[in-house]
């Protein structure tokens, strides 16, 4: 009878001492408020970090894409945009942005300061960073597009006046808990806050600009492609995987947070549908162009992984991995007929950022509705045209008022000679012996 009772005995504590075990580590799974503040923070700034690099993408592609006698520009306007966007930002950006009353319209003209509390979740200065640079992404938008015409200084002041004004403003309409935002607007990263945003203002400085000398015939046909051939196709390519490799963190970081089990497989799926639906942009791109026009256009296909990225950029979370191949898939088909359209209406657009920002970036917008049913597409289609058509028409009117003042575009002679020659004397392609 002792031999028993010390056998259960013995049995019974053996069973307590693996329980105190399990509950010691089933404690240890969920982390404290800080660690939780320090793996939320290092997101924010790991992640802007990568969505820095594409600045980088951007100069890269533009540069690329333009002729050899205009990189030199490209590459000013680029790093200058970045310095601008950031200084901007610093001074008025962020506090239009998130000090909007809940449910407003505007927030204040203050500049910004760290007020960091571990309640936030993160340091205020991660989040001003990350914020940065998505605000730099919406600018950097607008450059390739009026490429090759458009006055270097006059363009470093609408840089200032849309990340400083423009697209703060419209963008706290959704995350800083504006209007949009009340009524059940729903966009993830930005597909339509930053990068519908940024096309429809490259929209307005290609309208208001008229196409490159040369660039459409007297009737209206388009010249041959040979006078404007892109300068380095290798460049443009580095370019989007570049770009491709800092959306990971564009969506992934717009998680806000990477302290819980949750976050971690959220983050991880949100990688997995954004590297699809840009797989899916470049096959379609490819599949249409060689069945459409005969041949495969590389160059719609790596702006169709762009606009397959800026697709899925709006929910890039909720949908299956095969329903992101088809978002990115539809965002590829985007962009090669809306290049045809700008074509047809004679609008000059030299690296295709409308097609792939402006109406990829509405599609995928328009299309969360179909993955996420937290949003309806009555709420969808008020946030798409309220946005884009107040980006516009605000870019159009400070284009125009810049033209009529000290005017816009490059004189025909600039333009003949090269940007670099006429702009910065700083020639990117010399011959030397």
């Amino acid at each position: 009878m002792t031999k028993i009772f010390k056998y259960l005995s013995t049995t019974l504590l053996s069973l307590i001492f693996l329980l105190s075990l399990i509950k010691v580590a089933n404690a240890e799974t969920t982390v404290s408020t800080e660690i939780g503040f320090i793996f939320n923070t290092l997101l924010l700034l790991i992640c802007g970090v990568m969505v820095m690099l594409m600045s980088a993408g951007f100069a890269m592609l533009e540069a690329g894409m333009v002729t050899s006698k205009s990189v030199s520009v490209i590459c000013a306007k680029n790093i200058g945009l970045y310095a601008i966007s950031g200084i901007m930002f610093l001074l008025v950006g962020y506090n239009l942005a998130y000090g909007i009353p809940e449910g407003g319209y505007i927030g204040s003209f203050k500049l910004w300061s760290d007020a960091s509390l571990i309640e936030t979740g993160y340091s205020d200065a991660s989040d001003w960073f990350f914020q940065m640079v998505f605000c730099a992404t919406a600018v950097s938008i607008c450059s390739g597009a009026m490429a090759e015409r458009v006055k270097l200084w006059p363009f470093f002041l609408f840089a200032s006046i849309l990340s400083g004004i423009i697209y703060p403003i419209v963008m706290g309409w959704q995350w800083g808990g504006g209007w949009l935002s009340s009524i059940g607007f729903a966009d993830f990263a930005g597909s339509t806050l930053v990068h519908a945003t940024g096309g429809a203002a490259a929209l307005a400085g290609i309208i208001v600009l008229g196409p490159r000398n040369g660039r459409f015939g007297i009737r209206g046909e388009i010249k041959p492609l040979k006078l404007f051939a892109a300068s380095s196709v290798p460049l443009v390519t580095i370019g989007v995987f570049i770009l491709w490799f800092g959306w990971f963190g564009f969506n992934g970081g717009s998680r806000l947070a990477l302290g819980t089990f949750e976050d971690a497989v959220a983050i991880s799926k949100i990688f997995v549908n954004t590297n699809l639906a840009a797989c899916g942009g470049v096959v379609v791109s490819a599949i249409i162009t060689r069945f459409f026009f005969k041949r495969t256009d590389v160059i719609q296909m790596l702006n169709g992984a762009l606009g397959g990225l800026v697709a899925i950029t709006a929910e890039p979370l909720v949908p299956s991995p095969l329903t992101s191949i088809l978002i990115g898939a539809v965002g590829g088909l985007i962009v090669v007929f809306g290049t045809k359209l700008l074509l047809s209406l004679k609008l000059d657009d030299v690296v295709g950022a409308v097609p792939v920002h402006l109406f990829s970036g509405i599609w995928g917008t328009l299309a969360v509705p179909f993955t996420n049913t937290d949003t309806t597409f009555t709420a969808q289609i008020i946030g798409v045209l309220a946005v884009t058509i107040t980006a516009f028409i605000a870019s159009f009117v400070v284009f125009f008022i810049m033209k009529v003042l000290f005017g816009l575009r490059l004189s025909k002679e600039a333009e003949l000679i090269g940007t670099d020659v006429a702009e910065t004397g700083v020639v990117a392609y010399a011959i030397r012996d």
